[in-house]
């Protein structure tokens, strides 16, 4: 709980406790069928001994799917003999968009990873993204919010780091990419304020994400090899033991580059997504990488998108109705002159 009069959620869970608790952040909501009303986001804290503080989210968007389950399993499993130090979890983290499927909250259309730091008197997103960097990050050694491609999005499954521009935090991400032993690990000089791992970052800790599949489904195979190297990686940081620590990683990470400008395919008309390559190729700068067909007008020719830059796709978008902007698809790369080598 905290004392800051500025936080205007409430839990039943104490972070400051030790043991294992379990509960819900109480997001105030008061409407036609409930005038007093709170919506419950799930949290969990297993608080043992000296060690670092982990705090795992998933949910943040509320159609990506595996790391609810992940942490949702992780809640069940963990007792407090088996922490050294303090394990947070988070399952929904924007619990409206988690209860409906969707990317977004259904109350305010807010996208909570864009909205941190959020507000303490703001909309509902705004509200939860104060309460997690300024009641749950504080203390934080290290964080993991577990993201997928959500319904639009197919992701191979990558580990993410960002602020790589700084060799430190890129030295640090291989460290913890070779734990958590996805294959990919993704690294970008991003640092957008609005992410959840900033927030993480403005408050000391270690921030990663990732993407675990996606389209809008459960990947058994994905799922199996983020939920053993999330549990790697967490004895890999000394704040898990015991039998639920896997003695391996579950692959050897392929360290890649993505630039922001060359590495993003967007649909440039509204039409029918036609893609021309597949997950895991390997394409070209000018290379054909999608038509965008349009059967409402018989007799036009399909408009053909080029790749603007070389590398591997890595994400592939899901459904073929698509309106300009729309992501088709996004790459990354072996080289690049910030990749510092191994």
């Amino acid at each position: 709980m905290s004392d800051n009069k500025a936080i205007a959620l409430t839990s039943d869970v104490d972070l400051d406790a030790p043991g294992k608790q379990t509960g819900f952040v109480h997001l105030p909501h008061s409407v036609h069928r409930s005038a007093y009303g709170w919506l419950p986001m799930p949290i969990a804290s297993i608080r043992n001994g000296h060690g670092p503080k982990v705090v795992i989210t998933a949910g943040t968007h509320g159609d990506e799917y595996e790391g609810q389950l992940i942490v949702s399993k992780l809640i069940r499993e963990v007792t407090p003999d088996m922490i050294e130090g303090q394990l947070v979890l988070v399952p929904m983290t924007n619990f409206p968009a988690a209860e409906a499927g969707l990317r977004t909250s259904p109350i305010d259309e807010g996208n909570l990873n864009r909205k941190y730091p959020g507000k303490p008197d703001g909309t509902m997103t705004e509200l939860i993204a104060h309460y997690v960097e300024e009641v749950i990050f504080p203390g934080t050694d290290y964080y993991v919010d577990l993201h997928s491609g959500g319904s639009s999005l197919m992701y191979l499954p990558s580990m993410l780091v960002s602020g790589c521009g700084n060799p430190e935090n890129q030295k640090k991400g291989r460290e913890i990419a070779a734990a958590f032993g996805l294959p990919y690990v993704l690294f970008s000089d991003s640092d957008e304020p609005g992410f959840a791992d900033m927030g993480a970052v403005r408050k000391g800790a270690f921030a990663i994400s990732t993407e675990l599949g996606g389209s809008g489904a459960v990947t058994p195979d994905i799922y199996a090899m983020a939920d053993q190297g999330v549990r790697h990686l967490l004895g890999h940081l000394g704040v898990l033991k015991g039998n639920l620590v896997p003695d391996s990683a579950p692959a050897e990470p392929r360290v890649m580059w993505v630039d922001p400008w060359a590495h993003y395919v967007y649909a440039t008309e509204p039409g029918l997504f036609e893609p021309l390559v597949e997950l895991g190729d390997a394409v070209k700068a000018g290379q054909d990488a999608a038509r965008i067909n349009f059967v409402e007008s018989p007799g036009r020719e399909p408009v053909t998108i080029t790749f603007p830059g070389s590398g591997l796709v890595v994400c592939k978008r899901v459904p073929a109705k698509t309106r300009r902007g729309d992501c088709l698809f996004h790459l990354a790369g072996d080289s690049h002159d910030k990749l510092l080598p191994a």
